[in-house]
């Protein structure tokens, strides 16, 4: 039910942090993997690793802010491996700065870096995923979504709206066979995350004091369920947004 032999997936921002741990989980259930991302050598390295493990991966350069290049990084995969059965939107940034001073130009950053951009490469990949029979989408949220901060204003809307595009497209598109879903990370230890802990010094005792599991997560932790969400397994389950935060998002 987990085989993802003879399927691809597309990763955007697959070159690091919690988006190479999506793509470690398509390649060790099979997949064949197109890792996306702004830096080639980043890409380079994380087509090395994939390929360690024995899976078949590319990579190519993408500016996720762009509609054109997203068009074309869809059809670099579709021409390098015939199809396309799986697209993580993972891309994204922040920027923190309290609401009342925040740029214009940094909130339309984030917006498009985070949210426009899961809606034009699911728009573009969504011919090809409805072609294979097989399309998943999987989108990377934030528990941002449920929670506010209030230095992330512009994050926790950009990824609140990817939650509510994510019930959008699962509804549109489950007529095509095409299932669409959300993961709601929590606190996972990224370069991002380290330096929000360097920012803010009382930040590390704060999560491991709320989270049950005790630790913060790593991007091992969303191997299992890009695999899960990618294949045969999870073909009656969309539009749902899954927290993978160590219990954080319950622990009230």
């Amino acid at each position: 039910m987990f085989e993802l032999k003879g399927r691809v997936g597309l990763v955007t921002g697959g070159n690091g942090g919690i988006g190479l741990g999506f793509a470690r989980g398509l390649a060790r259930a099979g997949a064949a993997v197109m890792v996306a991302g702004r830096n080639a050598a980043k890409n380079e390295a994380a087509v090395a690793e994939l390929r360690a493990l024995g899976a078949t991966a590319e990579a190519v350069v993408v500016d996720v802010t762009d509609e054109a290049s997203i068009n074309a990084m869809v059809a670099a995969t579709v021409a390098r491996f015939g199809r396309l059965d799986i697209l993580v939107n993972n891309a994204g940034i922040n920027i923190r700065n309290r609401p009342e001073v925040y740029e214009l130009a940094d909130w339309h950053q984030v917006i498009a870096t985070n949210l426009t951009s899961t809606m034009l490469a699911s728009k573009a990949a969504h011919p090809h995923l409805k072609a294979g029979g097989h399309g998943r989408v999987i989108n990377n949220g934030s528990m941002l979504s449920i929670f506010g901060l209030p230095l992330h204003a512009a994050y926790g809307a950009s990824k609140g709206g990817v939650v509510q595009l994510t019930k959008s497209l699962a509804v549109a598109w489950a007529p095509d066979g095409i299932t669409v879903n959300c993961i709601l990370p929590g606190w996972i230890d990224t370069d991002l995350t380290r330096k929000a802990r360097a920012d803010m010094p009382k930040l590390n005792d704060n999560v491991l004091s709320r989270t049950p599991s005790l630790r913060w997560g790593t991007p091992a932790d969303f191997e299992g369920v890009a695999a899960f969400l990618g294949s045969d397994a999870s073909a009656f389950i969309t539009g749902v947004a899954i927290p993978v935060d160590g219990g954080f998002s319950v622990n009230g």
